[in-house]
């Protein structure tokens, strides 16, 4: 046996490759705990690069100066306005969740209404499916609505208890951000040596990678925020209560595809309908299909155009799996895994052809 032939793997590269794993499942394991700060601090250095570079170039080089800049204005733009939000979003909770505790919010007496002013045909159907009373009815959907405004009202309490935690992730993200925009290209290019794949394959993967969470925080993070503070606002032009919440359960359920908007405005504009309230429910409606779908039709399209080039299926069961398995971080890792496969598939197809040829 040739000692000198690299394609012979001896009893010391295996326990080295051995070793590699270990130390590397091992790191895995122990930075965890924080795999969201982690994640969001990559998502904002890769989205604020172009920023970062310019100011970089405007300041003389001086990349300590821009990255700092660049790291200040993601706090001012994002940090401040989502805490900002939450707070609101906190406030508004308990203040409608004392509101059913009281009995001023009378979800029983608003099935009742809304039940009477169905037709026989709407009223047969609703009896046939066992929710003819507000009993059966939170029977089949449980007590959803009141637990989820207890479970967002007991965050203000959560809050306190795991503060440290929150402003320990929050700082890891900010801290990871910084370094990555300061020496994000010449880190990269140490962890892309190290990586055992050919240069081609390799650059094929990273420009994967970076256009897939360009594309799903443009044309995912933006239109949410869009729909979600334009329904919020025509929520509370029409006197809707909780306009708040509304608008955040829009912005967040135009995340999932095949799902969007519609599941929120859509049970609100039949109720308003059928227990007369015909003005508002006509203008929700019309603004449901003409304001806030076209911002979803209109600006996905423009801000992602085909870069991830993913099948609406495959994008939909990516991303419910992603919520499912990482909560709120899934929308990004989900289609990012998916978008990842697809890539490395697609490379396999393209060498078949040329190994069975050559």
């Amino acid at each position: 046996m040739d000692e000198g032939d690299p394609s012979i793997f001896r009893l010391e590269d295996v326990g080295f490759i051995a070793l590699v794993l270990l130390v590397t499942l091992a790191f895995v394991w122990l930075i965890a705990p924080y795999f969201g700060a982690i994640l969001w601090g990559l998502v904002a250095a890769i989205l604020f690069a172009p920023l970062n570079r310019k100011l970089c170039s405007k300041l003389g080089q001086r990349k300590n100066l821009a990255a700092m800049l660049t790291v200040l204005l993601i706090v001012a733009l994002v940090i401040i306005p989502a805490f900002m939000l939450g707070i609101a979003l906190v406030q508004e909770a308990t203040a409608i969740y004392g509101q059913i505790q009281s009995g001023q919010v009378d979800f029983a007496g608003m099935y009742r209404n809304f039940q009477t002013s169905l037709p026989d045909w709407a009223s047969r159907m609703v009896s046939s499916a066992g929710v003819a009373d507000f009993d059966g009815l939170k029977d089949v959907f449980g007590s959803g609505v009141a637990g989820g405004l207890q479970a967002i009202a007991s965050r203000a309490l959560l809050f306190g208890q795991g503060a440290l935690k929150f402003i320990a992730s929050l700082g890891i993200m900010l801290y990871l951000t910084f370094f990555l925009l300061r020496d994000g290209d010449t880190m990269g290019k140490k962890v892309l040596a190290a990586v055992p794949l050919r240069t081609a394959e390799r650059d094929a993967l990273l420009r994967h990678f970076v256009v897939v969470v360009r594309a799903t925080m443009k044309g995912t993070v933006v239109v949410a925020l869009l729909q979600g503070l334009v329904g919020g606002l025509i929520f509370w032009a029409l006197g809707i209560e909780g306009a708040l919440l509304w608008g955040l359960l829009m912005g967040f359920f135009s995340l999932v595809p095949a799902v969007g908007t519609g599941i929120v405005w859509v049970p609100v504009s039949i109720y308003l309908l059928v227990t007369g309230s015909i003005w508002e429910g006509v203008v929700l409606v019309f603004c449901g299909l003409f304001v806030i779908g076209l911002i979803d039709n209109l600006l996905r399209p423009f801000l992602v155009g085909q870069d991830t080039r993913m099948p609406d299926f495959v994008v939909l069961i990516a991303t419910l799996a992603g919520l499912q398995l990482f909560g709120l971080n899934g929308f990004i890792v989900g289609p990012m895994i998916a978008a990842l496969f697809m890539a490395v598939w697609s490379m396999v197809a393209e060498h078949r052809p040329q190994q069975q040829t050559g």
